[in-house]
């Protein structure tokens, strides 16, 4: 690796300190003999005193996104006393590569490739979902504009994974530096991730109170979901910059603030809170549901074959629910440490769960509703209507005059 590869990982400060520090604490053995290669710092890491013809070691940095640091770096001391040289390059050199698991990077990247896929895909439905809902304006009621929110919390939220992916994620130069509109970035990113959480607390909310307590006002529940969907996110935010910018450490203070915070917490409550609350709410809706199909008019005198068919179609309706509620999480609740082999099957399964959901929510609840394709397809008919109607008209008068000329006409 050259020194300028090198130098792009680490920003001008930070370069500089680690090269002090490295000159600094040179230490000489007057007793040893023999040719040695000198200190020498090469931008990331700081070789000691080597004896000539050998290979110097030490483990892989931390700070550099995905090395390994159980890794280690090699530096080859050349039998002439000096430093590696690489010919290609005509620069000394450092065997990074030893660092990188290139199977793992490859891996890692096919998973960015299918989040930023699903991610678009996803985008671009929930667009034209919006613009449906919008345009239909005859749809608008509490549970459309709650889909509305929850929709457009997807929507903001999948463009910002999207630009994250390609503006910082692979530009180690940029996380290194950590400029303030890169950590400004990451935060709205995460704040907006916890405003998608908090709108799918709100559907499941709404959906049980209309279940449970059938004549609360529409309007004043409007509003107080309108607060807990961008109210919740706002405040957690409001808490977690300010106790990460003065509370924070090392590292949590650096790379973009990528790195874990012991404090992330603050975030993660908010997040346990709602698949906690909308799984409480689903069972709910399940039994409530099940109690008025069975003792709706359709199951009277069908006894148990009713009962149970009555079972069916609650489930079948509460699993539409799963997309909505954000219950697909459960299916990857907890990341497994690096190693086993299901970690692989756990990053795919979370990345097309993840980033197709707001896919499935615009399908389920606007391309598959019935109301938006009742009117679709009435602004289809009298879209395809009007022009044959001018048609018609146009042919009869002329049929008429032709039939019945007027004086002084002749018959055509």
């Amino acid at each position: 690796m050259t020194d300028e590869q090198r130098t792009n990982g680490l920003n001008a400060a930070d370069l500089t300190r680690r090269q002090l520090d490295c000159y600094e604490n040179v230490t000489v053995d007057p007793t040893q003999d023999g040719l040695f290669c000198p200190t020498w710092f090469d931008g990331w890491s700081c070789w000691p005193e080597t004896p000539a013809g050998t290979t110097a070691n030490q483990s892989c940095p931390d700070f550099i996104a995905g090395f390994e640091t159980t890794n280690s770096v090699f530096y080859k001391c050349e039998p002439n006393g000096t430093w590696y040289f690489h010919e290609p390059f005509n620069k000394t050199w450092v065997n990074y590569t030893t660092c990188v698991n290139t199977a793992d990077l490859s891996f890692r990247r096919i998973i960015v490739s299918v989040h930023s896929l699903g991610y678009g895909v996803s985008l671009v439905a929930l667009l034209v979902s919006l613009g449906l809902l919008f345009y239909f304006k005859s749809l608008r009621c509490t549970r459309i504009l709650i889909h509305m929110n929850l929709f457009a919390s997807f929507a903001i939220n999948n463009f910002l994974w999207l630009l994250w992916y390609y503006v910082v994620f692979d530009e180690n130069e940029i996380i290194m530096n950590n400029e303030f509109w890169c950590i400004a970035l990451h935060t709205v990113l995460y704040s907006c991730l916890l405003s998608n959480y908090s709108w799918m607390l709100c559907e499941g909310l709404y959906l049980h109170t209309v279940l449970v307590w059938t004549f609360m006002s529409q309007n004043n529940l409007l509003l107080w979901l309108n607060i807990v969907g961008w109210g919740i996110p706002l405040i957690t935010t409001l808490i977690y910059v300010p106790v990460r910018a003065l509370l924070g450490e090392g590292d949590e203070l650096t790379m973009c603030w990528i790195k874990d915070f012991k404090y992330d917490i603050i975030q993660q409550v908010p997040v346990a809170a709602t698949i906690g609350l909308n799984l409480i709410f689903l069972v709910n809706i399940m039994r409530v549901v099940v109690l008025k199909l069975r003792r709706g008019p359709a199951n009277d005198g069908q006894g148990v074959g009713g009962a149970s068919r009555s079972t069916r179609q609650a489930l079948r309706a509460t699993l539409l629910l799963v997309p909505l509620l954000g219950l697909n999480f459960l299916l990857t609740p907890f990341r497994p440490q690096t190693g086993p082999p299901w970690e692989y099957l756990y990053d795919i399964l979370s990345a097309i769960t993840t980033s197709l959901q707001g896919l499935c929510v615009a399908i389920l609840f606007c391309f598959c509703n019935g109301e938006v394709q009742a009117q679709i397809k009435r602004k289809w008919r009298t879209a395809m209507f009007r022009p044959r109607a001018n048609s018609c008209t146009i042919t009869t008068v002329s049929f008429v005059r032709s039939s019945y000329p007027q004086n002084g006409e002749e018959k055509v």
